[in-house]
């Protein structure tokens, strides 16, 4: 079960790595200039981007929380209704959510 993780965890890392490594191989020694946006409509689309982005590693910190820990927190929180648990699961969601939001600046 760990490895299944473990080698899942890697598929997302290289999707990550992988395309950024050859853009920066195609880009060749030129410097880019910013990715900051330059007007209203690139700063929508890169705030839309972030946003699914930022949810989407928000999700999965959460699960990997989850299978990492003794029980089940999801099902403790929905089917037993155990405050203390929600609070740690949104925690934990707060927590992975400010790193994601550090590495994006």
């Amino acid at each position: 079960m760990k490895s299944k993780i473990l080698r899942t965890l890697a598929i997302i890392v290289a999707g990550l790595i992988l395309p950024t490594s050859i853009w920066a191989a195609a880009a060749g020694a030129e410097p880019v200039e910013t990715w900051h946006a330059r007007n209203l409509g690139e700063a929508l689309l890169y705030t839309a981007i972030f946003s699914v982005f930022g949810l989407l590693l928000a999700v999965i910190g959460y699960k990997l929380f989850d299978k990492f820990t003794p029980g089940d927190l999801h099902r403790e929180i929905i089917e037993n209704k155990n405050q203390a648990a929600a609070i740690i699961g949104a925690a934990v969601i707060l927590g992975v959510c400010i790193i994601i939001a550090a590495a994006m600046l």
